[in-house]
């Protein structure tokens, strides 16, 4: 089934669902609450916005690649087994033997909260030195759609030129999905909101926050931040407990140039941690994406990816099967409203009446 969008040249034979391109890091997660300076000891796991996309949409079902760079050290050894491990294809990641995979420490807080902290050892990586003319950019376009963020732009003045020539619309290039990732610690100038929005203004699927939109670019609302992102073909607003709308242009029948608008309403979920959802919310909606699903399932899978990662400690979550999510997606919209999922939930479940349950 075609992907929605414009066209845009020849037909190309691809060899993924997906590929995704960024940097993933080494993640430590405290043994216990506390400020990094009182906890003990850490428990190892991985972490990066588009490998995120990539381990959720292979478990899932769909063949992904990873692109990336990593050090040539037993931290890079282990993204590279651990992201495996998930499904997702890692033969076009290189090694850099001058430059140290990236890593983290965080602690057991919501990043919402000021007691929440992170200490990133990420500058100068192996990911960071990622540049047009390193990167295998055949294996990048070898996917139905490519996902990329804006965390990559930020890594380096190289990084920014890669994501500048992968968002540039050119015949026969894959749909580009990005996630606008607004993350003001990582620019080394104020330049960073102008540069998402120009890279968001080349994608095909535009996912942003209304607050990372807000505190970025001013622009409060979906429909003011839809007028200064008129080009992508798919823009998916996130309000986070408040859910998320989505404006297509590809309805048949749309006269309206910014296309028909759908809100979906936020699963009610038993928060865990609030870390990987945005990353897992773009995966759901990239695998209904693909299976040619309308837009309000597209939200509704989105959500449902995101509950996963939102009730788990780490990154990310094994998601529900494909059937349960699909019979979760295709509850009417009562029961979507009262349902609510805590931690387990993704596990199988046989009577119908156990996936539901109300406060």
């Amino acid at each position: 089934m075609p992907l929605p969008g414009r066209a845009r040249g020849p037909t190309i034979v691809t060899a993924f669902d997906v590929v995704a391109l960024g940097e993933s890091m080494v993640t430590f997660l405290p043994s216990r609450p506390g400020r990094l300076a009182d906890v003990p000891s850490f428990t190892r796991g991985i972490g990066g916005a588009e490998s995120n996309v990539a381990c959720v949409l292979a478990a899932a079902g769909h063949s992904v690649q990873w692109v990336s760079r990593v050090g040539a050290d037993g931290f890079g050894d282990h993204l590279v087994d651990a992201i495996t491990a998930y499904g997702v294809d890692t033969s076009a990641v290189r090694r850099d033997p001058a430059r140290p995979t990236g890593i983290y420490f965080r602690t057991a807080g919501d990043r919402a909260t000021d007691a929440h902290e992170v200490a990133y050892y990420r500058a100068g990586s192996a990911a960071s030195a990622m540049a047009v003319d390193n990167v295998d950019l055949d294996a990048v376009r070898a996917g139905r759609v490519l996902h990329l963020s804006g965390i990559t732009a930020a890594l380096s003045a190289d990084c920014l030129g890669l994501m500048r020539a992968l968002t540039a619309r050119r015949p026969g290039r894959p749909l580009v999905s990005f996630d606008v990732n607004h993350r003001p610690g990582l620019w080394r100038d104020t330049a960073g909101p102008r540069v998402l929005l120009d890279l968001a203004r080349g994608a095909d699927i535009v996912f942003v926050g209304e607050d990372e939109a807000r505190d970025a670019w001013g622009l409060r609302g979906a429909g003011a931040i839809r007028d200064a992102l008129p080009e992508p073909d798919v823009l998916v607003v996130k309000y986070g407990k408040g859910g998320a709308v989505m404006f297509d242009r590809d309805v048949e029948g749309t006269e309206d140039a910014d296309g028909t608008a759908t809100l979906v309403g936020a699963l009610r979920v038993d928060v865990v941690a609030a870390v990987g959802a945005g990353d897992a919310f773009a995966a759901g909606f990239l695998s209904a994406t693909l299976r040619g699903l309308p837009a309000k399932d597209r939200l509704r899978h989105g959500h449902l990816m995101a509950a996963a990662a939102l009730t788990v400690p780490g990154d990310l979550a094994a998601p529900p099967s494909r059937d349960h999510a699909d019979r979760l997606a295709a509850l009417d919209d009562q029961a979507w409203e009262t349902l609510r999922l805590g931690p387990g939930w993704t596990e199988a479940v046989t009577r119908a009446d156990e996936e539901v349950r109300t406060p």
